[in-house]
């Protein structure tokens, strides 16, 4: 698919105060250990790896399950703390643009989708936990690294083997037929090692054992690109809501982060290698008792983001979304993605420099406004239009260019507006975005 757009003195001193039978043997004895040394050092030279000056750029990302952001910020998270105060933390949302074409459940699977590809449900088409028909036409990150570049070594460690099977669409063929290289899911049907309880603590041992496994993997192999998911703090929610249980499974999860953060300084100090983590959660939970969620509520959508980078831009500071998590993971990494995927992607990249966002369009007799707020006012970005969806199918769709303005203007109206559906792509400087009609 592509989107078509028209337009090294050696001293003398002891050899001197030796008679010349001693120093004969004081030479031969001494020049062979230096010729010894000058060898071993060419040995080491050569040998040692090539100083390129560039670190391999290494991303994981954790999903804790079910926990509200005025949870996260008063229940005691040392492991996250410690890596915020590396990075950052900042409240984010899910839930797509309420009451608005891209509305999503803020339902679990939901919202792993929505860190996996950068898109909201109306575009990856996974709207519960059945995951019946996931869009594959949206790419996962997953299958964004792995095209442009198959080196690249993945890895996933979860506790439900359809974030793998069904989500990632591992083997699949209409979502890429990509491969992880290292898979350690699906413990929850182990009931013999985790017999199931009516406490649901069993998940809470396999939380242990997946981020001790991931700990271990991670730091032994160093793979290029993981995911890490623990449920046990939305099990401990859904039965006790706000409550001292489900408080203590967050700790527990935070020690269970711990466990990775180790493993990824461990890389960094040993490997020169350099790291991103970022951890986040897929929904909140309702304000009444806190023990579901699925809805529109604000404690519902309000999500968080921890990570360690320090080159996090404004956009950060001003409640990204979780769809912002994995255009910021391929910047990181510098994969590039296909442009026309890169179209579709309703995330921006909260590190490096971006020139706007929260991209808006509005029609009103018969024209249409688009506003955005402006982060970086360098240069001019250009408007494209379509007016079909193709994409969705897999298909191209045909963009023609509406004209150009300064990115400081923080707005501009189409010099034609057609009735119906439109697709509205921007191109800036330092990133994209887009916005629909419908």
């Amino acid at each position: 698919m592509e989107v078509v757009y028209t337009n090294v003195k050696v001293s003398h001193s002891m050899i001197q105060a030796r008679t010349a039978p001693k120093l004969h043997s004081f030479l031969r004895t001494h020049c062979a250990l230096l010729l010894r040394y000058v060898l071993l050092g060419l040995l080491l030279v050569r040998c040692a790896p090539a100083d390129t000056g560039d670190s391999p750029k290494k991303a994981v990302f954790i999903i804790l399950d079910g926990i509200p952001a005025d949870v996260i910020e008063k229940v005691e998270t040392p492991a996250l703390d410690e890596i915020a105060a590396t990075g950052g933390y900042s409240r984010s949302f899910v839930g797509g643009e309420k009451d608005g074409y891209s509305q999503s459940p803020t339902i679990s699977a939901v919202g792993y989708n929505h860190v996996l590809t950068g898109v909201w449900a109306n575009k990856h088409n996974v709207w519960d936990n059945d995951i019946e028909a996931p869009n594959y036409n949206y790419w996962n990150i997953f299958r964004i690294a792995q095209t442009a570049d198959p080196g690249i070594r993945t890895a996933i460690f979860s506790s439900w083997t359809d974030n793998r099977t069904k989500l990632v669409g591992e083997g699949l063929p209409e979502a890429g037929a990509i491969k992880l290289d290292y898979s350690y899911d699906g413990l929850e049907h182990d009931t013999v090692r985790f017999p199931h309880t009516a406490d649901r603590n069993f998940m809470h041992a396999i939380d242990e054992a997946v981020s001790t496994e991931a700990a271990r993997y991670l730091r032994k192999e160093g793979p290029d690109l993981s995911w890490v998911y623990l449920e046990f703090t939305d099990d401990m929610g859904h039965m006790y809501g706000d409550s001292p249980q489900f408080y203590d499974a967050i700790r527990k999860a935070d020690a269970q982060v711990g466990r990775i953060w180790d493993a990824i300084r461990y890389r960094e100090e040993n490997h020169n290698e350099e790291w991103m983590i970022v951890i986040t959660t897929d929904h909140g939970r309702d304000a009444e008792t806190g023990k579901n969620h699925g809805g529109q509520s604000d404690r519902e959508r309000t999500t968080w983001i921890f990570t360690n980078l320090p080159d996090l831009n404004d956009h950060f500071r001003h409640t990204p979304a979780v769809t912002d998590i994995m255009p910021s993971v391929a910047r990181f990494m510098e994969v590039p993605i296909p442009s026309d995927v890169s179209a579709e992607i309703d995330g921006i990249p909260f590190i490096g420099e971006v020139s706007l966002c929260h991209l808006r369009a509005t029609r009103s007799d018969g024209t249409v406004e688009l506003t955005w707020d402006v982060h970086d006012p360098s240069g001019e970005l250009e408007v494209f239009v379509s007016t079909t969806n193709h994409f969705k199918d897999g298909q191209p769709d045909i963009y023609r260019s509406m004209g150009k303005t300064a990115v400081s203007a923080g707005n501009f109206t189409l010099p034609e507006s057609p009735d119906g559906f439109l697709k509205i792509h921007i191109k800036a400087p330092h990133n994209e975005a887009n916005v629909w009609i419908e």
